[in-house]
């Protein structure tokens, strides 16, 4: 069984709420979320928000806080082989209650389907908010460009009532 080695980035500020499935081994040895570097992740947020792409920990912080967004995954514990998440098993849920009550979350968006439905399946029935699926970062989707997944990603901009974030 791994843990989750990566605590939750939010502040009182934040106002989205994006949830990968699990960190992939990249991302574990680094310390932090979306640290392989073909996944395209920063990418997208820099597209979508018409932002330099940070490239240190430090920015990348810094670029969530700045666009009020929160940054976790929904599975605090499981069994994965490498970084793959068909391979996932034994799942143990984040508790979100850290976030939701530390920050006025309106929206929620989740990072590919496993992250989708694993959230409907253990989060959902607790916060009550229902997520946004969007198509993943991963290097693994190779079906969608960066530029496709940056247009799908845009709908972040719009979370408070058509305001951007």
């Amino acid at each position: 069984m791994l843990c989750h080695p990566i605590p939750p980035v939010f502040d009182s500020y934040a106002r989205v709420l994006i949830l990968g499935s699990f960190p992939s081994v990249r991302s574990r040895q680094e310390g932090f979320f979306y640290g392989h570097p073909r996944n395209r992740f920063w990418q997208i947020l820099g597209g979508v928000f018409e932002d330099d792409v940070p490239r240190s920990v430090e920015d990348k912080i810094h670029f969530l806080h700045r666009h009020r967004i929160a940054l976790w995954d929904v599975i605090a514990s499981c069994e994965i082989s490498g970084s793959a998440d068909s391979t996932i098993r034994h799942v143990v849920p984040t508790d979100l209650a850290v976030i939701l009550s530390g920050a006025r979350i309106e929206s929620v968006f989740t990072n590919g389907k496993t992250a989708e439905q694993l959230y409907r399946k253990y989060q959902l029935p607790l916060t009550g908010i229902p997520s946004v699926p969007l198509p993943s970062s991963s290097p693994a989707n190779a079906a969608w460009s960066l530029p496709r997944l940056t247009e799908a990603w845009r709908v972040l901009r719009y979370n408070e009532k058509g305001d951007e974030a």
